[in-house]
């Protein structure tokens, strides 16, 4: 027997050894998986877009599980209809939960923020925010380089080429919350959705004094508490001369829209108000009094 050949044989055992080696090891401490793990998984989108809290699908999938209540865990992409579905699976009951939208709280198109100056360098939100104010005279708006747009699974989310702001298609969000995050400067929220997608809301970020922030765009809050004090509900604060709309308060009843001097409050989706009809003013009675004395 030749060197060649003992050298292989004898690494054909070494391996064969270690094979077993490795079987056993694997076969003592191997941990055994709920298989309705892989049945909860198989019903969520598989976005895996963190909007649940959890790491992934998958971690989401294992925390249902082992929870003992449904109570405060949600897809945010499948909504209600895939968690009744694990629910049914689960043998538990399914709590309902509100959905939610993403919403662009900025208003600053060409239009309304003119341009100050041009940016040539990378086109990355953040990278640009790292550097400087941006192109307008506001610090805290949208810089529109997109990256909320980029980091939505399910392409809700698009840049408009005339405004240059990000659009949300509701129809498809579903709410994860992905593109807030991705946001550095915060514009992007996620609010309640309302029924058939309608809204009320602060379309500004901008803390600067109102007279600063007027300045920078025609259309942002300057703090002047108008709609504040026209909100029955306490829905509206003021805080660092910015006003905000909570969703779970609001009413949408749309008085703080009338009130708000500089338009920065807006109401999207719902129907245009009927226009009140005026009355005629009634023709006044002829004087008589000098018919009278002729």
């Amino acid at each position: 027997m030749n060197l060649i050949t003992l050298s292989i044989i004898t690494l054909a055992v070494i391996g064969a050894i270690s094979a077993l080696i490795l079987y056993a090891i694997a076969q003592r401490f191997k941990v055994e998986e709920d298989p309705r793990i892989d049945q909860v998984e198989s019903l969520l989108p598989g976005a895996n877009c963190g909007g649940c809290g959890k790491a992934g699908c998958r971690n989401f999938a294992e925390s249902c599980v082992r929870a003992s209540s449904l109570e405060g865990m949600l897809c945010p992409v499948g909504g209600n209809a895939v968690m009744k579905q694990i629910a049914d699976l689960l043998g538990m009951e399914a709590v309902e939960a509100t959905p939610r939208v993403a919403v662009v709280r900025c208003n600053g198109s060409c239009e309304n923020r003119p341009r100050i100056n041009t940016y040539e360098g990378a086109t990355n939100c953040a990278i640009a925010n790292s550097l400087y104010a941006g192109e307008t005279g506001c610090a805290y708006g949208c810089l529109g380089c997109g990256d909320c747009v980029s980091v939505c699974s399910l392409g809700a989310i698009s840049i408009d080429p005339v405004t240059h702001l990000p659009v949300v298609d509701i129809d498809i969000c579903g709410g994860c919350g992905a593109c807030a995050r991705a946001c550095p400067r915060g514009i992007i929220e996620v609010r309640k959705r309302g029924v058939k997608g309608r809204g009320v809301y602060v379309s500004c970020v901008n803390k600067d004094k109102g007279a600063v922030a007027r300045k920078a765009c025609n259309v942002a809050c300057i703090g002047c508490s108008k709609c504040a004090k026209e909100c029955k509900f306490d829905a509206i604060t003021i805080s660092n001369n910015l006003s905000y709309i909570d969703s779970d308060k609001c009413k949408m009843c749309r008085k703080c829209v009338d009130v708000c001097p500089t338009g920065a409050i807006l109401a999207v989706n719902f129907p245009p108000k009927k226009a009140v009809a005026t009355t005629e003013s009634t023709p006044q009675a002829p004087d008589t009094t000098e018919a009278q004395n002729n």
